[in-house]
């Protein structure tokens, strides 16, 4: 259904304000998801070796980095976003690697004839999630979301106007 204020002129107004609740309901979730995350980890007592702290911390130090854009939102919050959800992909593409490697050991110590698919069927379906890691790389992903094309992002040339269309 159309917008009614587009046709008085006020589309580009009523866009906007729906990008930035579109926007604030992202930044939420993810944040509400990250302290859960944390949570979960520490229950899971995903604290054995130095790898596992990894996303422990980028998790608990995003909250803060979160409620930063959300109090006072400006380009270095926005910027400092930007980072720590490429941080969160990263640790999720070498969690996804660890927690995969980490199965295959257990299965051929359980099993050293198994290789090939078999192996990495019980790989996959092993002790330690192989998937779970991959969490990370889906919070990463939407934050970079709630950054895309962020108004704070927006810089502009001397001379130039910075146009508010999202």
């Amino acid at each position: 259904m159309a917008d009614p204020s587009a046709d008085r002129g006020g589309g580009s107004d009523a866009a906007a304000r729906t990008v930035a609740a579109l926007r604030l309901g992202v930044l939420v979730i993810l944040m509400t998801a990250s302290a859960g995350m944390v949570a979960e980890l520490f229950l899971l007592e995903h604290t054995e070796d130095p790898w596992q702290w990894v996303p422990i911390a980028l998790l608990g130090g995003s909250v803060p980095v979160m409620l930063w854009q959300l109090v006072r939102p400006s380009g270095a919050s926005a910027r400092t976003l930007q980072l720590v959800m490429w941080l969160f992909v990263a640790s999720g593409l070498v969690g996804l690697v660890l927690h995969f490697k980490g199965n295959v050991e257990f299965e051929r110590e359980m099993y050293p004839a198994l290789a090939g698919l078999q192996l990495f069927k019980q790989a996959m379906t092993g002790a330690t999630p192989s998937l779970a890691p991959g969490t990370m790389v889906q919070f990463g992903l939407l934050g970079l979301l709630y950054t895309f094309r962020h108004p704070d992002l927006r810089r502009t040339a001397p001379g130039r106007r910075v146009t508010t269309t999202p």
